[in-house]
């Protein structure tokens, strides 16, 4: 057997039209209520009338015998008229005992058959009397309210009203209700499932889209055409965003694996040439191939690559650092004490060289020196090896707007601006060849990146080919950074 489907729109399709079902029996049922009582109290108004006016004055049963006697000596019970009034409000007459006593025509007793009926259907029409209540009864295969009316002499006066049009005027109205609430039940079954499904568009949007993703479609998302709700509005702008969020997220996963299988192919490669060379050279001198003077040669050379080795090693070790912990032990340091060391070392290093300092007030920044002296010891690495020794060289450090400004310009030949986009790459070299023999792996700049991001600055360069080449490096001050920290949340 089939069920049926328990989709959302389905339920609440079917909660719609039985909540409207449970309202619409609920005001058919007043309705009906009220109707049927107002009608019966018009009806019960005359039986109470009747019965007032029996009780009114000076009635007895012998009274009513004379009236039917009069009546049957004036040819009034031949009246068509009062005959056919007779018949639809019958009047019943007992004695005190409650068996039937005949009456005529004129006051509608005529019919003895359904006169006792009427008399077998009340019970104790002594008390029904003294209560003053009306009943119903059946009779005649007809509906009758009835009143009892004690007379002068302790017979019973029963007035009847027939209301079978009460009756059928309700049940009438009942058909009618039970009709026009099926088709209006009918009509919000197809307006309520297309209302739904229109206003649920957008989850099904959200499954489609969560099914093409999970296919390795992560370009997707909710479409914002179809109308929904506020809920399903917020929903679906939190579904975008999360899948922004999480497209960007595999996106740089993507990114930071692909650096990693080029960072690990580019220091194998770094690492594979010194090597070759120190195992060929030590392959030679075992089988004393080399003489004295070239023995002494292939020592050097093992030498100074196994020392290229262990800064390449070193470098790396450091960038590793940088990447897993990039915050290590911090604490206030003076950016133009640094540039004042770093300059003269550098004057000691080439002492033709033209180098000025300009680092008079402190620049005082939260950090790690070490890695902080580690940035201008590459910098002025590359000053050392990539220009001229007798071009000049700058070093300044200075504040402004809530950071410390270090700079170090050089006028030596310059870089092309394809080499200046790469200069950060790690393992990038404008020139290879020459940066091989010179001792460089590539990686200085990319430290230099490390180190300044880490310490939540910025680094930019400044070049042009036979313009020489500027680096500034802004770190936030050591007083802006506890303000930044104290006014985050």
């Amino acid at each position: 057997m089939k069920r049926f489907p328990r989709s959302l729109s389905n339920r609440l399709s079917v909660t719609n039209v039985v909540i409207l079902a449970v309202g619409l029996v609920a005001a058919a049922c007043a309705s009906l209520f009220g109707t049927y009582t107002l009608l019966v109290g018009e009806v019960d108004s005359t039986v109470r009338q009747d019965r007032d006016t029996l009780v009114s004055g000076p009635l007895s049963a012998d009274a009513l015998h004379r009236v039917c006697q009069f009546a049957d000596a004036f040819g009034a019970s031949d009246d068509k008229g009062i005959a056919r009034s007779a018949k639809d409000e019958p009047f019943v007459l007992l004695d005190p005992a409650g068996e039937l006593q005949p009456t005529c025509v004129l006051i509608g007793g005529d019919n003895e058959p359904l006169s006792r009926e009427i008399a077998d259907s009340i019970d104790d029409p002594g008390a029904l009397a003294d209560s003053g209540d009306l009943t119903s009864i059946a009779a005649g295969g007809h509906h009758y309210r009835a009143a009892v009316a004690r007379l002068d002499d302790g017979s019973y006066a029963i007035s009847t009203t027939r209301y079978d049009g009460v009756r059928n005027a309700v049940r009438k109205l009942f058909v009618m209700e039970a009709v026009f609430g099926a088709l209006l039940l009918l009509l919000l079954a197809v307006v309520s499932s297309h209302a739904a499904r229109r206003r649920l568009r957008p989850l099904e949007d959200m499954v489609e889209t969560a099914s093409a993703i999970s296919e390795g479609d992560l370009s997707r998302r909710v479409d914002t055409s179809p109308p929904g709700g506020s809920e399903v509005e917020q929903l679906r702008d939190a579904l975008n965003a999360m899948l922004q969020q999480v497209e960007g997220a595999m996106a740089s996963r993507e990114e930071a694996a692909a650096r990693q299988r080029q960072f690990l192919a580019d220091a194998s490669h770094e690492l594979r040439t010194p090597l070759a060379t120190v195992l060929g050279y030590l392959q030679l001198y075992d089988k004393g191939i080399l003489d004295d003077d070239e023995a002494e040669r292939a020592l050097s050379r093992v030498g100074a690559e196994a020392e290229r080795m262990s800064r390449l090693v070193d470098e790396l070790l450091a960038l590793a650092r940088l990447d897993q912990h990039p915050a290590r032990d911090r604490a206030p340091v003076d950016l133009a004490a640094l540039v004042r060391d770093a300059a003269a070392d550098l004057r000691a290093q080439q002492p033709h060289r033209p180098v000025t300092a300009d680092a008079g007030a402190p620049a005082v920044v939260v950090g790690d020196e070490a890695q902080l002296r580690q940035v201008l010891g590459n910098l002025l690495a590359n000053v050392r090896t990539h220009t001229p020794e007798d071009a000049a060289c700058t070093l300044s450090a200075a504040t402004g707007d809530g950071a410390a400004v270090l700079r170090i310009a050089d006028t030596g030949p310059g870089m092309r601006p394809e080499d200046a986009a790469r200069i950060f790459d790690r393992f990038f070299r404008a020139d290879p060849g020459r940066a091989r023999v010179a001792g460089g792996s590539g990686l200085g700049m990319s430290i230099v990146r490390a180190v300044v991001e880490a310490h939540d600055g910025e680094v930019a360069l400044d070049t042009a080919p036979g313009a020489g080449m500027a680096v500034t490096i802004r770190l936030p001050l050591a007083g802006a950074q506890v303000d930044a920290r104290a006014g985050s949340p």
